[in-house]
């Protein structure tokens, strides 16, 4: 494994590596404080600063969701995930789903290790769309996300009516998406949670 460079002072805490990295070269990286927040083939992707409304859709949700969740999972917000596509040492992809649930028995390994969580662990992602993130959210994740074979993506829409579209794991076809939902989001897969979609930004 190649040796992250040492810290600067040229304005960021650390210098931009020159290589493709690793998962375990950006999970060493840490807190960049630099608006990187994922890695796609290797490569460093920045994210703008999300906006409040963005943000109080996210916290909402998530508590929406921590409320009705089985015992046997957690959520949480902003934290990375190897979606496991490299092997160790070869340029990884992470992403930084604004919600996810997994299963609750990963976070003594992740905590532990300080490690990021795997696909495998994760049973539902939820990205909030963002102005700049249509594309991305709707088809370069929504087939990441698939391949990672992750059961359950949502796409969360603020632009008014608020909407969420669900998409499930269709074997060979990757996610099937169910049309968007406006008002009460109601679902029992993969557990039964309802959701009342204008109060996340309310």
């Amino acid at each position: 494994m190649t040796a992250l460079p040492e810290p600067t002072q040229n304005g960021f805490p650390w210098e931009i590596p020159d290589h493709l990295l690793s998962i375990e070269e950006y999970a060493a990286l840490g807190e960049t404080e630099s608006g990187f927040t994922e890695l796609v083939a290797g490569r460093l992707v920045t994210s703008p600063s999300p906006t409040r409304r963005h943000n109080k859709a996210a916290y909402r949700f998530a508590a929406a969701l921590e409320a009705q969740l089985p015992p046997e999972f957690d959520v949480n917000l902003d934290l990375d995930l190897d979606l496991g596509f490299a092997p160790p040492g070869e340029a990884g992809y992470s992403r930084q789903p604004d919600v996810m649930v997994t299963y609750r028995s990963a976070n003594e390994r992740v905590d532990r290790d300080s490690a990021l969580f795997r696909a495998t662990e994760a049973v539902l992602v939820i990205e909030i769309v963002s102005p700049g993130s249509k594309r991305t959210d709707y088809v370069t994740k929504h087939d990441e996300y698939a391949d990672a074979g992750i059961p359950f993506y949502w796409i969360l829409d603020l632009d008014e009516p608020v909407s969420l579209v669900a998409c499930h794991q269709a074997g060979e076809l990757g996610y099937q998406d169910a049309p968007a939902v406006t008002g009460i989001f109601t679902t029992t897969e993969p557990f039964p949670i309802k959701i009342d979609l204008p109060d996340l930004t309310g």
